[in-house]
């Protein structure tokens, strides 16, 4: 029954949401070949850690934001746990939003604006893994749905902690 006089009118009210990236780049980035600095030799292992940070701000166009994904790659070689590399990685995005509910858009900047930006930054890691003198690490997709859900459980539970506290 979507062809009805109701759902016609409600699906015209709804708003269109649109997103456009104004500019993409790196803000700042620093990668540290421990293994060739300390002449650690033999056939290391590496052991990689990964950890993902997201930020957003509000821009002072209408509409706009910058939102930043923030990486730290850490390798380690598995049998001694020598530090192999070191990575870190703040890769922004600039979006022009509209349609999205006030309500929802803390959500859909920190999930979808970093699925479109992470494609670039997954190839920035693995050109610079790879000339750091490393085999090209491709990282895995992220579900920065499953992020945001993780980040907003820990405050709630740092609010409680907090609360308990006083």
């Amino acid at each position: 029954m979507a062809d009805t006089p109701t759902a016609a009118a409600d699906a015209a009210a709804a708003p269109k949401v649109s997103n456009r990236v104004l500019a993409q780049y790196v803000r700042d980035m620093s990668f540290e070949n421990i293994l060739a600095q300390k002449g650690i030799t033999g056939d290391a292992q590496p052991e990689i850690k990964v950890q993902v940070n997201l930020d957003a701000r509000k821009r002072g166009a209408e509409g706009q934001f910058e939102v930043i994904t923030k990486l730290k790659v850490e390798s380690n070689a598995k049998a001694t746990g020598d530090p192999l590399f070191v990575l870190e990685l703040e890769y922004a995005g600039v979006f022009e939003v509209k349609g999205v509910p006030e309500d929802q858009m803390h959500p859909y900047l920190l999930v979808e604006c970093p699925r479109i930006t992470f494609p670039f930054l997954r190839r920035i890691v693995s050109d610079v893994t790879r000339d750091g003198g490393f085999p090209p690490l491709n990282l895995e997709t992220i579900d920065f749905v499953a992020l945001y859900r993780s980040e907003i459980t820990r405050r709630l539970e740092a609010e409680k902690a907090k609360a308990t506290e006083n």
